[in-house]
């Protein structure tokens, strides 16, 4: 077991998607795997393994933020020897032609964060996506037909953020979406050595003002859940 996990060793696939709501890693546990079992309630966050297209695959609920994103990113890599980590979660377009229900991958992660600071960089880490699950998910996106943004995306640790139009200064540099927890991910694997990807779908929208339901987020984005698995199976 590690700090935050109880699952024995070996229980854990070596490819997990990682959703923020532990509710949407069970609905994705009973609606996309087959023998799923749960292995993790610990402080809710709810971790199930089972197979999809007779590979094995877990899912593990992290919770919001950069801190708890590295807490289990780097848990499940070092002390459960995973191997390729997708972020499935949800995010705010910056931009009209980016709309809600639209799935954004994030190639790199700009930040809003003092996360990297705890890794002693003499400058300043840009933190980005795995090449080998980054090129899968566009073989992924062409078999199945699931269309998707890839470019730059803003973490931020500030979700209620009282500064005025301060989206508008990461959308003035093409950045497509905000979210709060690929930079951690993105850091912690490289770090270790891991692939890792954030694919998000846009919940609202700072343009529009558009925005879905907590119930919707949790259950209807399934052309996210299906492309990151057939991702992680490439």
């Amino acid at each position: 077991m590690s700090t935050h996990i109880n699952a024995a060793k070996g229980v854990i696939a070596e490819s997990i998607l990682l959703p923020g709501d532990p509710l949407r890693a069970k609905f994705i546990a009973e609606n996309f795997l087959e023998n799923a079992r749960c292995y993790n309630e610990v402080r809710g966050m709810l971790g199930f393994t089972g197979t999809y297209r007779g590979v094995p695959v877990s899912v593990q609920g992290i919770g919001m933020g950069m801190p708890s994103m590295g807490i289990y990113s780097w848990e499940l890599i070092n002390d459960y020897g995973v191997r390729n980590l997708i972020r499935v979660g949800t995010a705010g377009s910056f931009h009209e032609d980016i709309h809600v229900r639209d799935i954004v991958v994030g190639v790199s992660a700009s930040l809003d964060s003092s996360y990297t600071n705890a890794f002693d960089l003499p400058g300043i880490y840009a933190p980005g996506a795995g090449y080998d699950l980054l090129v899968k998910a566009g073989k992924a996106s062409e078999k199945t037909g699931i269309a998707f943004h890839a470019g730059n995306i803003v973490s931020t640790d500030v979700f209620y953020d009282q500064r005025e139009d301060w989206w508008k200064r990461w959308a003035a540099m093409n950045v497509m979406a905000v979210e709060m927890e690929a930079a951690a991910l993105y850091t912690n694997a490289a770090r270790c050595k891991a692939n890792a990807l954030a694919m998000v779908t846009i919940s609202d929208h700072l343009v529009t003002g558009e925005e879905t339901t907590s119930e919707e987020r949790e259950k209807t984005f399934t052309d996210m859940m299906t492309l990151a698995l057939e991702t992680l199976i490439a």
